[in-house]
């Protein structure tokens, strides 16, 4: 077990502060911090069935949150909707029906900025999401249902970063998704969070989240079985073959 390093990130955006949530009457976590600093990647992993998801759903309200306390630039947001929180600049990505299928590329990034009044401001943004994804710009004026799965999860992100958020919360983007399209959502995420967006990952792939993250909590059967640098967690014997794999 590690030790906090909080202390160390005086820069802390998004604070979840023992969380305990569910759905319905069922209990999936318990009592599990996490926090995020400016600048970071941070990855949430563990076996299928830990509650990676769940703790992310009830951060942003889309689970039962039974307590626990989730602060966001140093404001209690824990009993704001999702959408309230959405406006704050928590930025989220499920994992599934992520993108509108009969909607074109363009259709669906402009989506994204569905609040913002200035044209200019989306056309900008537009051109980032571009200018990150460059498979988005070939694909702009096909629908969506037309692209492969990487390509949608690339176009799910790009839609999140159309609203400007603050902070990004990943749940799976590479979940069955084939080895070089994984490679490459891996590199962009690292692109984003040095463009000055942290970023919140839960991950099946294990071992190259771990590679790409600042920092990782393991999780198993919802609750933290440890903390600490990613190539910390990845050098942890134990660890890495009970709940990580050798993959």
């Amino acid at each position: 077990m590690h030790t906090s390093e909080r202390e160390h990130l005086p820069d802390v955006a998004l604070d979840a502060v023992d969380i305990v949530g569910g759905y319905g009457k069922a209990v999936v976590v318990q009592g599990v911090s996490a926090h995020l600093a400016s600048g970071e990647i941070v990855a949430l992993v563990g076996p299928n069935g830990s509650g990676k998801s769940t703790f992310l759903k009830a951060i942003l309200g889309l689970a039962t949150l039974f307590g626990g306390r989730v602060e966001f630039d140093g404001a209690d947001v824990t009993h704001l909707t999702p959408e309230q929180k959405a406006r704050r600049g928590i930025g989220y990505v499920p994992q599934v029906d992520n993108t509108f299928g009969d909607l074109t590329v363009r259709e669906n990034l402009e989506m994204g900025a569905y609040a913002v009044k200035d044209r200019a401001q989306v056309e900008e943004d537009l051109a980032r999401v571009f200018a990150l994804f460059r498979i988005l710009a070939e694909r702009k004026a096909q629908r969506a249902m037309t692209l492969s799965g990487g390509e949608r999860q690339m176009l799910a992100i790009g839609r999140a970063l159309m609203a400007r958020p603050r902070v990004l919360l990943l749940d799976e983007p590479t979940a069955a998704l084939a080895p070089r399209m994984v490679e490459e959502l891996f590199r962009r995420i690292a692109q984003i969070r040095d463009a000055g967006v942290p970023i919140l990952l839960v991950e099946q792939h294990a071992k190259r989240a771990l590679e790409v993250a600042d920092r990782g909590y393991v999780l198993v059967a919802g609750e933290k079985a440890m903390e600490g640098r990613g190539a910390e967690i990845l050098a942890n014997e134990d660890l890495k073959s009970i709940f990580l794999g050798r993959k």
